[in-house]
C-alpha cells in the first residue's frame, strides 16, 4: 500500500507539506493511507496501534464535513485530520501532531490512554510533557491552516469536501435563520420581493447572494409550514416560479421546462427537509448555468467575479476601481460590462447588497440603524437611510417596525 500511495503522492509533496505545516504551527504531520498505515514516520500518536478507531471516525467526520476535524484521543490531548481527496476519489487522510489543552483538567486519563496505545509508563510521561499547548482558537486555527497547505502545494481538487462543505453551511445558515426568526417573534413574511431578488441575483451570476436569499426564503418556508408534504409543494411552487419569470424574461431560455420537470422529480423524491434544502441547492446551482448558457458570453465571467468580490466585501470601503484591480479590467471596461449585461452600475450593486444585508440585520437582530449602517458599509446614518427608502420603499425604522408587526 505505501509504495501505492506514494504513487498518487509524491514525496515532495509530502515533504514540501509537512516542512510548511511545521514553519506555520511547530506541529508535524502525519500522512495515513486508505489501509490505516501511516506513510510518513512522523512522531505523532498516529503511529500507535490502539488510535485507529478514533482515527478512522475523524477522517469520516472530516469528509463529510469537508474540513478538518478536531477530535480528542483522550482528555486534555487533541489533534485533527482532514481527508485526502481528490476529484471524488479518497486516498487517505492527513492527520496533525497531538497537542494539550490548556484547560487545566487532570493528566491521569490522558496518561492513562497513552499507556493503553502501548507506551511504557515512562515513555507515556515523557510523550505528554513534550506535547505543546494550545487554546481552542489556536486549535482552530492550526486545523483550517492544515487543510489550506496541503490542498495548495499538491492542487489537488477536493469536488466532494467542497459539495459537503457548502451543505453543512447551508444547514447553518437555515438553522441560524430559523433561531433568529424565532427569537424575534414572528418571521418575516414569506414575499414575492424575494423571489425577485433572488432571480435579480440569478441572473447576475451572484451565487453567493442567491444561497443567502434561499436559505432566508427557506427557514421562512419551514416556519410557516414545517409538515414535509407543505415544504415540498411550496419549494416546487419556488422553482417553477422563477422558471416561468426566466423564461418571460428571456424566451431563449425555454430549455429551462425541461429542466424543470427534471428537479421537481428530484423535489418529489426528498424524504427530508435537509435532503429538500440539498437538493433544492443544487437546482439552484444548475438553474444559475443554465441561465448563463443562454445569457451570458465568455466576457461576463467577469462579472461574475466582480459581484462575488462585491459580495464579499460589501462591508468595506470598496471603489469601482477595487472592483475593476480584482478581476483585472480596467475600470471603464468593467462599468461598460456590468452596466450592460445588468442594468446597474457598480456602485448601483455595492449599495444594494448592503442594503440587503441591512435588511437581513433589521429583522434578526435589535442593533440600532447607526450601528447596522456602520457594520454594512455605510460611514453616514442619513446616507444609509436614503438609500434604504430609495430601494426598500420604507426607512429602516419603518422596515422594522413592519417586520415585527409594530
Amino acid at each position: 500500500m505505501k509504495g501505492q500511495y506514494m504513487s498518487i503522492l509524491s514525496k515532495k509533496i509530502m515533504t514540501d507539506v509537512s516542512r510548511a505545516y511545521m514553519e506555520a504551527h511547530g506541529l508535524s504531520s502525519v500522512f495515513v493511507g486508505l489501509t490505516g498505515a501511516p506513510v510518513n514516520l512522523a512522531e505523532s500518536l498516529a503511529r500507535l496501534p490502539g488510535n485507529s478507531r478514533k482515527r478512522n471516525y475523524a477522517l469520516q467526520e472530516s469528509l463529510n464535513l469537508g474540513r478538518a476535524y478536531v477530535f480528542s484521543p483522550a482528555s486534555t490531548i487533541v489533534s485533527w485530520v482532514i481527508g485526502l481527496e481528490n476529484m471524488r476519489m479518497v486516498h487517505g487522510s492527513l492527520i496533525s501532531g497531538e497537542v494539550r489543552l490548556n484547560s487545566g483538567e487532570n493528566e491521569s486519563e490522558a496518561l492513562d490512554y497513552l499507556r493503553d496505545c502501548g507506551l511504557t509508563r515512562d515513555d507515556a510521561a515523557l510523550e505528554y510533557e513534550k506535547m505543546p499547548v494550545f487554546s481552542q482558537d489556536e486549535v482552530s486555527l492550526a486545523a483550517t491552516a492544515l487543510q489550506d497547505i496541503f490542498y495548495s502545494i499538491s492542487g489537488w481538487s477536493p469536488k466532494l469536501m467542497q459539495e459537503n462543505r457548502r451543505k453543512e453551511l447551508q444547514k447553518h445558515q437555515i438553522n441560524q435563520s430559523i433561531e433568529d426568526q424565532r427569537k424575534h417573534g414572528k418571521p418575516a413574511l414569506y414575499a414575492f420581493e424575494k423571489e425577485r431578488i433572488l432571480l435579480g441575483y440569478i441572473r447576475a451570476g451572484d451565487r453567493n447572494g442567491a444561497r443567502q436569499i434561499l436559505n432566508d426564503m427557506l427557514s421562512t418556508i419551514y416556519l410557516s409550514s414545517p409538515g414535509l408534504v407543505v415544504l415540498r409543494a411550496r419549494v416546487i411552487e419556488l422553482v417553477s416560479c422563477l422558471t416561468r419569470a426566466a423564461i418571460e424574461d428571456n424566451p431563449l431560455m425555454e430549455p429551462l421546462i425541461e429542466r424543470n420537470h427534471a428537479w421537481i422529480e428530484r423535489l418529489i423524491t426528498a424524504k427530508s427537509f435537509e435532503e429538500l434544502s440539498s437538493v433544492l441547492m443544487e437546482t439552484l446551482d444548475d438553474f444559475v448555468d443554465a441561465v448563463y448558457l443562454h445569457g451570458i458570453n465568455r466576457s461576463n465571467l467577469k462579472v461574475s467575479r466582480a459581484l462575488d468580490f462585491i459580495s464579499e466585501n460589501y462591508m468595506k470601503k470598496i471603489s469601482l476601481k477595487d472592483v475593476a484591480e480584482e478581476v483585472q479590467l480596467s475600470p471603464s471596461r468593467l462599468s461598460h460590462l456590468i452596466k450592460d449585461y445588468t442594468g446597474k452600475t457598480v456602485l448601483q450593486h455595492i449599495q444594494q447588497v448592503r442594503i440587503q444585508n441591512a435588511q437581513r440585520m433589521l429583522e434578526r437582530s435589535n442593533a440600532d440603524c447607526s450601528e447596522i449602517a456602520y457594520e454594512v458599509g455605510f460611514s453616514d446614518q442619513s446616507y444609509f437611510t436614503k438609500h434604504f427608502k430609495r430601494i426598500m420603499g420604507k426607512t429602516p425604522g419603518q422596515y422594522r417596525r413592519a417586520v415585527h408587526g409594530r
